[in-house]
């Protein structure tokens, strides 16, 4: 499960891009938290914060406990903007979100034991469809990634989200069809799509 991390911010006193600017040039960063069937709120990030935040694994998977005026938010983070050449952060959409709810977030995938892996050991490829899976979690227990473990697995082997482990109460956003994470295969046999896998994946559970 990954943390919550909390950050200060305050409320916006104006919104448009007059005042998003005058923001950016104080050190902040505008941003807006919706949903939860509660009106948005217009917020100001200190950039200095925000910044080592962004560039840390799973921005996008983890929930923030936004502090506004002595009062905690808990946000996913849905969008950032960036600057298109100095790349800093300029603008940010934030989820509300109930820590009792369930909400859809992409999963980053790891690869493990690819010593103990015979396909790997005599040339093969792994060729990874999916680097990141969608996933339905607990609001209060997002799992930082999921794991797939390469022992056994052999050249022509696919490995399908049903023989990951996933967390109690975590399922696939997918679920008409047992949808392919990976494949081994033998060199220089190419690298399928995604929508090849994912057809090869619904042709082998219909025999």
């Amino acid at each position: 499960m990954s943390d919550v991390t909390t950050v200060s911010a305050k409320l916006r006193d104006r919104v448009g891009k007059g005042s998003a600017r005058a923001a950016r040039r104080a050190g902040m960063v505008p941003a807006v938290i919706y949903g939860n069937k509660q009106p948005a709120l217009g917020i100001e990030l200190e950039a200095r914060v925000i910044r080592k935040i962004i560039h840390e694994p799973g921005i996008f998977s983890r929930l923030l406990d936004i502090d506004v005026d002595g009062k905690a938010i808990t946000v996913l983070t849905r969008d950032i903007q960036f600057h298109p050449v100095s790349d800093e952060a300029l603008h940010f959409d934030f989820l509300r979100v109930s820590k009792s709810s369930t909400i859809s977030v992409a999963i980053g995938v790891e690869f493990i034991n690819e010593d103990k892996c015979p396909g790997l050991r005599i040339g093969g490829v792994l060729n990874v469809v999916r680097h990141e899976v969608e996933l339905n979690c607990p609001a209060n227990a997002i799992p930082e990634k999921i794991t797939v473990d390469l022992e056994g697995v052999k050249v022509g082997d696919s490995i399908h989200i049903s023989s990951i482990a996933l967390p109690e109460g975590v399922e696939p956003t997918i679920t008409d069809r047992d949808f392919t994470v990976a494949t081994l295969q033998s060199p220089g046999g190419g690298v399928k799509n995604e929508d090849d896998e994912d057809e090869a994946a619904e042709g082998e559970t219909e025999e």
